[in-house]
């Protein structure tokens, strides 16, 4: 994968090429090693514009993709591309997932259990004691709090979330390189500890006004719903709230008084249909998380080695066939479905009849 995974980092530096080229790329050459070889000629029989060959043709010429994927990797900066089985469950089942995510800190399974919390920047006291309490509360029960570092709310949720022991994600506008705002820098080191800094921005990507709308569907995309805290009407929080609709993924709003501009934004959600969230009980009982902590706990212990706890990252609760499990977690069949046949006895997937399986809904959450 490393070989391939230098090509992934290259069409991800070429101005131009977001997830629709990416794909179309994928689609017309079948292997981006050999895309990225390819002429000017094959690009425009591909349907790239004139303007974004160009770049990739200035970039191939400039670039050493070997030399600046070690540069990458000497930075302890990892990199995850959508065709390895460790990349966010969640963020995969988006419309148009990023191709390529930069992460500083680790992504883990118990990741699948996160939640959005986003806001304004000009919180008040009354955002901060809902912001503090919510956070600390989720936390303590096990949920990953995802945000975008920004200040305000976003800033609290990191911050409690840490406090009281939990893990924490922070979606960039940036490359992961360049922490913005400047004095988040130590938080964000704190982090890293305990959760991760992520960016689908290669490296040194400035932290432009044009980065952080895009940005937002994956903060939402990373989490099973988002809570708005305090919005204005034109708040960047409202549009991370329009994208978890688009995933259809639940949205909860803070009621505020409606006489503060900074509730305007929460208290038009909840009358547009989201939840309004009067206790952040009210997450874990819509969603049916309460048993979360208790979940992770044993999830942890269940693979017994590394060829379950792949094909464990590789199932979904949607079935799967056998050719599927193997392409994707890159093992033999006779180690999957030998593997298979012993998770089934222990309760951790189910057979649904034609060589596919599933994972084994734990939580209810319906």
């Amino acid at each position: 994968m490393p070989d391939e995974k230098k090509y992934w980092i290259g069409f991800n530096l070429v101005r131009g090429i977001g997830s629709v080229r990416f794909h179309q790329i994928q689609a017309f050459f079948g292997d981006l090693g050999n895309a990225w070889l390819a002429s000017a000629e094959a690009f425009r029989e591909a349907g790239l514009p004139e303007k974004t060959i160009d770049n990739l043709v200035r970039l191939r010429e400039e670039t050493d993709l070997d030399q600046f994927y070690e540069s990458i990797l000497s930075q302890n900066i990892s990199v995850l591309t959508l065709s390895e089985p460790e990349y966010p469950r969640l963020l995969r089942e988006i419309a148009q997932p990023p191709p390529v995510l930069y992460i500083r800190g680790s992504l883990t399974p118990e990741d699948d259990f996160s939640i959005a919390m986003v806001g304004t920047r000009k919180v008040t006291p009354y955002g901060q004691q809902i912001t503090r309490d919510t956070s600390t509360f989720l936390a303590g029960h096990g949920l990953t709090i995802v945000s975008g570092l920004a200040r305000g709310v976003d800033a609290l949720a990191h911050q409690h979330a840490l406090k009281a022991g939990g893990r924490t994600i922070a979606v960039l506008g940036s490359g992961v390189d360049v922490i913005y705002p400047p004095e988040h820098r130590k938080l964000a080191e704190a982090m890293i500890e305990n959760g991760a800094i992520i960016s689908d921005y290669p490296l040194g990507t400035k932290p432009e006004g044009v980065n952080f709308p895009p940005r937002n569907r994956i903060i939402s995309g990373l989490s099973l719903a988002t809570i708005v805290i305090e919005a204005g009407d034109r708040s960047g929080a409202l549009i991370t709230a329009d994208f978890a609709v688009e995933q259809g993924r639940d949205v909860f709003a803070v009621p505020g008084n409606v006489l503060s501009p900074m509730s305007q934004g929460t208290n038009r959600l909840i009358q547009n249909g989201a939840y309004a969230m009067i206790s952040p009980q009210d997450v874990l009982d819509a969603l049916g998380l309460e048993q979360v902590s208790d979940f992770q706990a044993a999830r942890q212990t269940l693979p017994a080695d590394t060829t379950e706890a792949k094909i464990l990252q590789v199932l979904d609760y949607e079935p799967i066939h056998v050719d599927e499990i193997c392409h994707a977690a890159g093992m033999a069949v006779e180690t999957v479905t030998a593997a298979l046949t012993m998770m089934e006895l222990k309760g951790m997937v189910q057979h649904v009849g034609g060589m596919r399986y599933t994972a084994i809904r734990e939580i209810n959450r319906s």
